[in-house]
């Protein structure tokens, strides 16, 4: 059986639009691919990352920092695979 780990990494929101409405589904698309819990937070706010509603009430500007924690077995793949996105700007243009 593999032991939880936790991975927690910081990002800043790159795109101009900042976390919008598609960037956050897609954060969350992201984050659903994971068995581990994800957590978001900005400015000490912290919200469930496969949580459409939580990552949207952030409503974290272009850039805004955010911290993102991720726990369980494929911890440090998540928080690979989301600070990846975040700085590709959740593929806006």
């Amino acid at each position: 059986m593999e032991k939880a780990a936790t991975s927690v990494r910081t990002v800043r929101v790159p795109n101009r639009a900042g976390l919008h409405a598609r960037p956050a589904g897609e954060f969350v698309k992201v984050a659903g691919r994971f068995r581990s819990e994800i957590h978001l937070a900005k400015d000490g706010l912290e919200v469930n990352g496969k949580s459409i509603l939580g990552v949207m009430m952030l409503a974290a500007e272009q850039g805004a920092e955010l911290t993102i924690r991720c726990e369980g077995i494929d911890a440090d793949d998540a928080a690979d695979a989301l600070v990846a996105l975040v700085e590709r700007g959740f593929g806006d243009g």
